[in-house]
C-alpha cells in the first residue's frame, strides 16, 4: 500500500463506534490524516474549524442523517468531496446520495482495496474541480496533467474549450491507451455540469447481458417473483431500479469503447440523444433524463457502420463535436513533458526527496520509442521505474528491451551496411571465444568466405 507523501485530510463519520475505529486505522494506514466523529453533528461543529478533503459519511444516523450531512457540506464546503457508506444499501439509497453531491457510493461490507480506490477516485475529482477554479480557462497542461507542448494537442485543448461550453454529445477517438477519459473528465468538469457526477462506463466491462440493465434501468419485481425482461404492468409489487443514465441526473455519462453496445443498446441511445427520455427494461413508461453523453472509440465507427455493427444515426448523432487524440508517437514533443509530470507525481506518492531524472541515452530511447500502449503504457512503465530504481537517475540499463531496441535500431541506421557485417561478426566471434568454425555456422557462411572476411577487417 502505498504511502502519500502529501497526506490528504479525510473526516470519517459513523455512529457506531466499532466501524468508525476500524475506518479510522484503516485510512490512516493508507497515508491520509483522519478526523474521526460519532455524529454529523460533530462533524459540522469540527469542519467550522478544521476543513477536509474528503467527508467518509454513513447513511443512516440518529438526527442528523448522512443525506443532510452531504447538503450542509456541498452548500457550506464546496472545496470538499463527499462519499456515502452503508450498510443498507439499495439503488434508491445510492440515487439520493449521488443527487445530494456524493461523489462515490460504497455498500458495507466493503474491502480495503476497495475502500482506497474510492477515495483516489473522489480525491482525483477534487484536484480537478480544485484546478478549474484556480488555473486560466484554457491551461489544461496546468489544470488536469493534459499535456499541450505539441501543435496536436493544442488543437485538441482548443476543442475541449469548445465542448465545454456546449450541451451537445461528444465523441472522442484514439487509440487505447491516449487520454480519452481524461479529455472527457474535463469537458465535464470545465462545463456548468461540474456540480454534478461524473459516471464512467466501461463497455467492454460489462457484460453484454448486463449492459441494457445497467445503463438504462430496469423494472426490479417483487417478493418472489422472477423477472424475466419482458413487458410487463407496474403494480405496488414491483419498482425501477435506476440504471447510470437517470442516476447521474443532470451529470455527465462517459461511454468508454462505445463500439462494443450491442445494437439493441445504441437504439436506446439514440431515442435518449433525439428525445431525452429513457424507458427502463420491462417497463413500458418513459421518464425524462437530463444528463450530457460523451462517448469515445478506438475503432473507426465508419468502418462499422458499414459492416452493420453501428448505427449510422447514432453516429451522426454522437459525431456533433468530435475529438482526436493523436496517438503518443505523433507528438513526440509532449513525451519527455509526460514523464516528468509522472515522475514528479510518482515520487510524491512514494515520499522520494526528489523525482527520479532521465540520462541523455534514456531521453533519447524514449523518444525513439513508438509507445503502442500511448499515455496509459508510459505512465505504468515511470510507475515501475520510480518504485525499482534506487538511484536518482534512470539508466539504459533500467528500461524494458523493448526501449531499448528503439536506441539500438537508430545507432544501427545510421552505420553502413558494411559497418554493421564487421560489428555483427566480431559480436559472433566473440560469443564463440574465437571458434572460427563454430561462428561461420552461426553466420550461416562457409569457413573460406568467413577467413577472407576477416582478412578484409585486419587489412
Amino acid at each position: 500500500m502505498v504511502k502519500k507523501s502529501k497526506a490528504e485530510t479525510i473526516m470519517v463519520v459513523d455512529d457506531s463506534p466499532d466501524t468508525l475505529e476500524v475506518l479510522h486505522r484503516s485510512i490512516e494506514h493508507m497515508g491520509f490524516v483522519v478526523f474521526p466523529c460519532e455524529s454529523a453533528g460533530e462533524a459540522i461543529e469540527l469542519l467550522k474549524d478544521n476543513p477536509v478533503d474528503l467527508v467518509i459519511t454513513d447513511y443512516h444516523m440518529p438526527f442528523i442523517g448522512g443525506l443532510d450531512l452531504i447538503k450542509h457540506i456541498r452548500e457550506q464546503y464546496p472545496n470538499t468531496e463527499v462519499m456515502m457508506i452503508t450498510g443498507y444499501a439499495s439503488v434508491e439509497g445510492a440515487v439520493e446520495a449521488i443527487k445530494a453531491g456524493a461523489e462515490e457510493y460504497l455498500a458495507k461490507p466493503f474491502t480495503d482495496e476497495e475502500l482506497e480506490q474510492a477515495i483516489e477516485r473522489s480525491l482525483e475529482k477534487l484536484s480537478i474541480r480544485s484546478a478549474k477554479k484556480g488555473s486560466p480557462a484554457d491551461d489544461y497542461s496546468v489544470k488536469f496533467g493534459l499535456i499541450l507542448v505539441s501543435e496536436a494537442m493544442k488543437k485538441v485543448s482548443k476543442l475541449i474549450k469548445k465542448a465545454a461550453s456546449s450541451e451537445h454529445p461528444v465523441l472522442i477517438s484514439g487509440e487505447p491507451g491516449s487520454e480519452k477519459e481524461l479529455a472527457a473528465r474535463i469537458i465535464h468538469y470545465s462545463s456548468s455540469r461540474s456540480k454534478y457526477p461524473f459516471i464512467y462506463v466501461n463497455c467492454t466491462e460489462i457484460p453484454e447481458s448486463f449492459l441494457e440493465n445497467e445503463i438504462f434501468g430496469y423494472l426490479r419485481p417483487g417478493q418472489g417473483e422472477e423477472f424475466d425482461g419482458s413487458p410487463e404492468e407496474t403494480c405496488p409489487a414491483k419498482s425501477i431500479q435506476p440504471g447510470f443514465l437517470e442516476m447521474v441526473g443532470n451529470g455527465t455519462v462517459f461511454f468508454d469503447e462505445i463500439s462494443k453496445t450491442p445494437l439493441a443498446v445504441q437504439v436506446k441511445l439514440l431515442d435518449i440523444l433525439a428525445n431525452y427520455e429513457l424507458t427502463c427494461v420491462g417497463d413500458n413508461t418513459a421518464r425524462p433524463v437530463g444528463c450530457r453523453i460523451i462517448a469515445s472509440t478506438s475503432k473507426d465507427l465508419i468502418t462499422l457502420v458499414g459492416k452493420g455493427l453501428f448505427r449510422e444515426d447514432l453516429f451522426f448523432q454522437l459525431n456533433m463535436v468530435n475529438i482526436i487524440i493523436p496517438p503518443l508517437r505523433d507528438r513526440k514533443d509532449d513525451i519527455i513533458p509526460l514523464c516528468r509530470e509522472h515522475l514528479a507525481r510518482e515520487s510524491r506518492e512514494l515520499g522520494r526527496s526528489a523525482p527520479l531524472s532521465f540520462s541523455e541515452d534514456v531521453t533519447r530511447a524514449a523518444l525513439l520509442y513508438e509507445w503502442p500502449g500511448n499515455s496509459k503504457e508510459l505512465a505504468s512503465l515511470i510507475g515501475t521505474l520510480t518504485a525499482q530504481v534506487e538511484t536518482d537517475q534512470v539508466k539504459l540499463s533500467d528500461l524494458p528491451r523493448c526501449i531499448r531496441a528503439a536506441l539500438d535500431l537508430e545507432k544501427k541506421s545510421k552505420k553502413s551496411l558494411n559497418e554493421i557485417e564487421v560489428e555483427h561478426i566480431r559480436d559472433v566471434l566473440q560469443s564463440c571465444a574465437g571458434n572460427k568454425t563454430k561462428a561461420a555456422q552461426l553466420l550461416g557462411i562457409d569457413r573460406k568466405t568467413l577467413r577472407d572476411k576477416l582478412d578484409r577487417l585486419n587489412r
